[in-house]
């Protein structure tokens, strides 16, 4: 067994193998945790919570979540401690969900949700800081994007398989039960890496370069660019709502249309993480520019556009879930990337949550001025992902 002392293979067949077994974590790690999400809403109700209490639970666990990944980030990179914060946030997002299945009461189960969240928020900055060491032996766009891609494969899984434990059983509090079992194996697979690969930061060799006390300009300018994106981006509750209300799917249509969706978020995030390691920032204009044709297909059309509509949905989805990640690793030095995929992740799920509920007041009013809102709000991301390249460039130049 190796130890912490003992030299680590940092060859690209053996980064390749880490970011495999974080995938595995990830697709586990979704099982559990998308296939809790899909049931807490009606789990809520069923509970006796209202409608606003429901919104509430998950609008303010998403954002006290996000918010945390500063605080989490930060500790990242201040204390090295890769593995323990990320085995840390794992356990407390895992095991809330079985718990789930034990609660009495709705405040109980609300606790629990938000506890989830919080979970999430711990480990992220850290997995991914890992994540960056490891892809800079295979790519950084497609060690992303392999990523991404199983963590979808277990997006699409956990929703399915509690749809069939609801078909068959109609039981709540059994779905949640055997959701321990994938939340088990994910902390098996974490204790497993963290044996053979105990210092992810080897994988990267440390640049010479001499480093500012600050993240680079080029960060903070792409940081506006992503929340230009995520702002102009509709949340999936409100795209099923339209459906609902526009009568253009049945209820059992639109769980699959998602499912499509993460399958087509699964499929384009290896392709944009190939092209990423080609085409660098391009790619994310590439993706921006197909992804803002989601909104005129999904909110003004019947239900072939709405299809074509989900596809550029999930389309823009792998791109911001896998390269959008990417990019930061290849321009923040390694001992910084924790705090800037926390300031990252931060900015992005503030103006996610912001300009969603500007959408939803706007669908409030007129479907025209929300589809407007969400085309110019992501174009506008263009010309800053321009100014982003050409300061990286004079870096590198």
């Amino acid at each position: 067994m190796k130890t912490d002392t003992e030299a680590m293979d940092i060859s690209r067949g053996t980064a390749l193998k880490f970011i495999l077994l974080l995938g595995l974590v990830s697709l586990f790690g979704d099982i559990t945790y998308e296939g809790a999400r899909s049931i807490t809403g009606p789990f809520l109700a069923l509970l006796g919570a209202s409608a606003t209490a429901v919104g509430v639970v998950a609008g303010l666990g998403e954002l006290i979540g996000y918010c945390l990944r500063l605080v989490s980030g930060f500790l990242t990179d201040k204390t090295g401690r890769y593995w323990l914060i990320t085995l840390t946030g794992y356990t407390l997002n895992l095991v809330a969900v079985p718990l789930l299945a034990l609660a009495g009461y709705w405040q109980i189960a609300a606790l629990l949700i938000i506890s989830e969240r919080l979970g999430k928020a711990i480990r992220t900055p850290a997995r991914d800081a890992m994540l960056s060491h490891a892809t800079s032996r295979v790519g950084r766009g497609w060690g992303f994007g392999l990523h991404e891609a199983m963590d979808q494969i277990g997006a699409l899984a956990g929703p399915l398989l509690i749809a069939a434990v609801m078909t068959r059983y109609g039981n709540y509090r059994l779905g949640f039960g055997i959701l321990a079992i994938p939340a088990f194996l994910v902390l098996v697979i974490l204790a497993t890496a963290r044996i053979l690969y105990p210092r992810p930061r080897d994988f990267e060799p440390v640049s010479k370069k001499i480093e500012s006390k600050g993240l680079p300009g080029a960060f903070w300018t792409y940081l506006i660019a992503t929340a230009l994106i995520a702002a102009g981006y509709a949340d999936f509750a409100l795209i099923a709502y339209h459906f609902k209300k526009a009568a253009i799917f049945s209820d059992n249509i639109v769980p699959i249309l998602y499912a499509v969706a993460m399958g087509v978020d699964a499929v384009a995030a290896l392709i944009f993480g190939r092209l990423f390691d080609r085409l660098g920032v391009n790619t994310l204009i590439i993706s921006s520019l197909l992804s803002s044709l989601f909104a005129p297909l999904v909110f003004l059309g019947g239900w072939r556009p709405a299809v074509a509509g989900m596809i550029a949905w999930g389309i823009g989805m792998a791109a911001q879930e896998s390269v959008l990640r990417a990019a930061i690793s290849e321009m923040v030095p390694s001992h910084k990337r924790g705090s800037a995929y926390g300031i990252f992740n931060t900015g992005y799920g503030l103006f996610w949550f912001l300009g969603s509920s500007l959408m939803g007041i706007l669908y409030d009013r007129s479907l025209l001025a929300l589809v407007i809102f969400s085309i110019t709000v992501q174009l506008a991301a263009v010309p800053v992902l321009l100014v982003t390249k050409k300061q990286l460039k004079a870096v590198s130049g």
